[in-house]
This record gives structure tokens, sequence and C-alpha cells, in this order.
């Protein structure tokens, strides 16, 4: 056992000769573990000074749990890592969450794998990675549920995101929109590529129902934040004519575009209609027409399944529903029967 000051149940399993599975069904007390088995389990978790995860834990020692997250400080994550921490505390975990946001972090995380025998197990917040960086996650040997994204072999809690993206943009269509932009997430962003795709399939697959394409310069990438949205309507404001309808990926997205395109003297939604995604906690208050998702939900039902997976129990992929809540910031086009301006 590598000197760290943590006792995890792969420490017990290894002194033990079984699997951590096993660990955990005896220490749970399952019948289907044989008495001498329980018996050497129980010895070297006694000897290891193990405690089962949701137990008291003797003085000194910890049960831990990292998260891994792209931006922890932007809404989406920091609501799922709220949902993460709100079950794992009332078990008796404590989290060490790493930032996989730059690409200094991420690179600096998989060269040295800082969590290697301080935790018992990793939640994933929507980040995708690469076939080395898998590889390394496995090396580790504890179990792992991610929020958003995929990771194969490990159990999912999350959303239909082209789905989410394909009803809010037959929601613009069904408004009578047939110039529809487009404010992504980076295509070019690693950690976040599988659901910049699902939702732009989700765009796409909605353009192609109604007939439509999507007009060349219409299509703008420049990151996740409000910011990015100012940037994005900047670009937008360029085209020629401007769209009479844009979906961004992101809640925040949106803020950034409408607040930009109303200080330039764009109504929204008499000239441009905007759909966001995520219903974040500002979503009501700045009126926008956004594709709900239960983010905190997402995080909870993650952790639970980590923790089931730690007392040996399975735990299957669950898909939450989206739907979408109409505001104000979508209306048909102007001209239209009901528009506005």
């Amino acid at each position: 056992m590598e000197e760290t000051g943590r006792v995890g149940v792969r420490d017990v399993a290894r002194l033990a000769g079984v699997s951590p599975a096993t660990v955990s069904r005896s220490l749970h007390g399952a019948t289907s573990v044989s008495a001498p088995t329980r018996e050497r389990v129980l010895r070297a978790a006694s000897e290891l000074g193990y405690t089962l995860p949701g137990a008291p834990a003797p003085p000194g020692s910890t049960t831990t749990v990292g998260v891994l997250a792209r931006f922890p400080r932007q809404w989406f994550f920091a609501e799922a890592i709220s949902g993460v921490e709100q079950v794992l505390s009332a078990a008796g975990f404590g989290t060490l969450l790493h930032n996989l946001g730059t690409t200094a972090g991420r690179a600096q995380f998989f060269a040295t794998l800082p969590v290697r025998g301080r935790v018992d197990g990793l939640i994933v917040v929507a980040s995708a990675f690469g076939d080395a960086e898998i590889a390394a996650l496995d090396s580790l040997e504890v179990p792992i549920t991610v929020v958003g994204g995929t990771l194969p072999g490990r159990t999912r809690v999350g959303v239909d995101d082209r789905a989410g993206a394909r009803t809010a943009v037959r929601h613009l269509v069904g408004l009578g929109h047939t110039d529809v932009g487009l404010v992504s997430f980076d295509p070019d962003e690693a950690c976040g590529r599988q659901t910049t795709e699902l939702r732009r399939l989700g765009f796409d697959d909605a353009l192609a129902e109604a007939g439509l394409s999507v007009r060349d310069g219409c299509v703008v990438s420049d990151g996740a934040d409000v910011a990015a949205g100012t940037r994005a309507a900047e670009r937008l404001l360029s085209a020629s004519p401007l769209p009479t309808a844009v979906f961004a990926m992101s809640d925040e997205l949106a803020f950034g575009l409408v607040r930009t395109l109303r200080r330039a003297g764009v109504d929204v939604p008499g000239r441009v209609s905007v759909v966001g995604f995520d219903d974040h906690e500002l979503a009501g208050v700045s009126d926008l027409t956004t594709i709900a998702q239960p983010v905190r939900r997402q995080g909870e039902l993650a952790a639970r399944a980590l923790l089931d997976t730690l007392a040996g129990s399975g735990a299957g992929d669950v898909e939450l529903p989206t739907r979408l809540v109409v505001r104000g910031t979508t209306a048909p086009p102007s001209g239209r029967p009901g528009a506005r301006g």
C-alpha cells in the first residue's frame, strides 16, 4: 500500500486477497459472502484501520471522492458539483476538486495523477478524454461515474443533448423562422467535444426536418461563457443580414448574445429570437426561453451511483428529461402574425 495516509477499499481487497466488491459486500453483511472470506476481510480492514464508506470514520481518517471538472466556477459545473457534494457530505465523504479547464492544468493532472491513493472514487463532470487519458484514469483502479458526456464502461448520469437542441430549434421553426443561426461551444475544445457535437447534431436535425439549411456566417463559436456570447453577437452583427433566430448552446452564451444585440439596437425577440440551454438560475430573471435540464439532480444521482458502486451494488446509466421553457426571448419573425416590432 502506498504511504498516503489514506486507506481505501482496494487496499483492504489487496490485503485480503479478494475483489473490492467482495470487500464492500462483506462489510455490508451480504449473505453471498462465505464466513471465512468475511472473516479475512474484516481482519484486513481492522489491520488497516479502514471504515466502511458512510459509517463514522475513526479519528484521523477520511473518505474522499475526487471530482474532475472543466470550469467549476461556471453555473452548470458549480450546480452539478453542489449536488455531488450534498450527497457525499451526507454519507460522510469529503470531495477533492480538480480543475481541468486549462491546457496546463489538464496536462499536469494527467502527468502526475495527484488523486492516486487519495480517493475511493471519481466523479467526472461534463468532460471528455482521449485514449491516453482514459488509460490513465483506468490505472487508478477506482470506480468512476460521469455527469454528462460519456466514458466507456462507466456509469453515466445526464440528458439527451441532441434531443434537447432539436426541441429548441423546432420551437424556433414552429414560430415561422427559416433563417436560424447557432452560437456554439468551441468544437476544438477537446474536453467538451461530445456535448458540442450532440447539440450541433440536434440543431442540424431540426433544420433538416423543416427542409432548411444554415446560412454561411450564421454559425459562430468562441467558448462557453457570457463573454463568448458577447463575441458571438459581435460576429453575427457583421453578417448580412442577421438571422431572425439563434439557438445558443448554453444560457450563459445566450445572456451575452441577448445583451449585446439589444445594446446594438436589435430588438429581442422582435428582430431576433433567442433560445438557450440549461435553465440557468438567472434565466427566469432574464426572461430567456431555454431548454431546462435538472443539473443539480444529475450531480446528486452521480454521487449516489458512485456510493452504490463502492458498496458493491450495480449502478446503471440514468438519462433525465429536458423540457422547453418558453419565456420572452422568442416570437414569430417580424411581419408574421403575433410578431413584435
